[in-house]
């Protein structure tokens, strides 16, 4: 055959089937398989590079931050003296971290719990098909889609003391005396905590409702067939079916929720006396109210270490139940 190689007493390959040229190696960059990873790097290599500047370089530096002592000063001089473990023992030995991590925790817990159950409540009412069901729908986005900023604007002006809409409607039936949703040390972080909750009732119920579309029809079927409906069906085969998309929700809604910032200065910059301090709002005022940077660094380093050990702690707990 005219297209054949010898290439040994008794053997042939065909041409197609020749070894590549010299200096080039076999299945190295310029072979299909490597032109493909080459592209595939290309397209990797502007994401991670932003990952490393917007998002690498800030936690870096905020962790070298927490060990210098950095202040207004240091901008002009450019020195930030090394005084190691003095911001972490300044900022947790204060009156202020106890009520800060207190309030951190109740506004976590209050608000993750309200989202989640309103919103696992939403996503169960429309996955029944009825009329004008996509466009209520896409009416619970609005909460989620409106600036925080505004949103805070928004509240703060209804639940006014003196002009808000809430206290007039009270007044008007009776049912309250003008209640200080705002100024009082007992109701503030209520107040605060239902307001986070309203804007992240559309995430939990957009993501939990596509949750339920993954449920397969004929599981509640089959399930009918054995009696169970109701909240027995939705024990027995939606709750299980849907812990993963539970898992994940919860997850990202208590890493999201533990460094919320501006809500609770929109509605009360942390007050009335620290009534509605967090963690995150104290790291804000130190590092740019009073200008501590490295005691507001460290603080919220502390903050960053509670939410990865929480995250650790929560997958961990829920990879064993799956095990079992």
């Amino acid at each position: 055959m005219a297209d054949a190689v010898a290439t040994a007493p008794g053997r042939r390959v065909t041409a197609d089937a020749a070894p590549p040229p010299r200096g080039v190696p076999s299945g190295g960059w310029w072979s299909p398989r490597g032109r493909e990873r080459l592209l595939q790097l290309a397209f990797l290599v502007p994401a991670v590079a932003y990952l490393l500047l917007f998002f690498g370089y800030p936690v870096v530096q905020n962790v070298v931050m927490g060990f210098q002592e950095y202040t207004t000063r240091t901008f002009y001089t450019g020195e930030a003296p090394w005084v190691g473990l003095d911001n972490y023992v300044a900022v947790l030995s204060s009156g202020v971290f106890s009520t800060a991590l207190l309030n951190t925790v109740l506004f976590t817990v209050g608000s993750i719990a309200g989202q989640f159950v309103i919103g696992l409540g939403i996503a169960v009412f429309f996955h029944r098909r009825f009329p004008l069901s996509g466009f209520l729908r896409s009416l619970l986005l609005l909460p989620w889609l409106i600036p925080l900023i505004v949103s805070g604007a928004v509240w703060r002006w209804i639940l006014d003391q003196d002009n808000g809409v809430l206290n007039r409607f009270l007044g008007a039936v009776g049912l309250a005396d003008d209640p200080g949703w705002l100024t009082s040390t007992s109701l503030a972080l209520i107040a605060v905590i239902g307001v986070n909750i309203w804007i992240g009732i559309p995430f939990n119920t957009t993501i939990l409702y596509g949750g339920l579309q993954d449920v397969p029809q004929e599981l509640y079927e089959a399930a009918a067939l054995d009696g169970a409906t109701g909240w027995r069906a939705f024990r027995h085969v939606t709750w299980p079916l849907l812990r993963p998309v539970v898992n994940v929700v919860l997850v990202l809604g208590v890493v999201y929720t533990i460094k919320v910032l501006d809500i609770i200065l929109g509605l009360t910059d942390g007050g009335p006396a620290n009534a509605t301090q967090t963690i995150a709002t104290q790291a804000y005022h130190l590092s740019f109210q009073e200008f501590r940077f490295g005691e507001g660094a460290a603080l919220g380093n502390v903050l960053i270490v509670i939410s990865l050990v929480f995250a650790l702690l929560y997958l961990r707990a829920n990879r064993r139940a799956a095990l079992r």
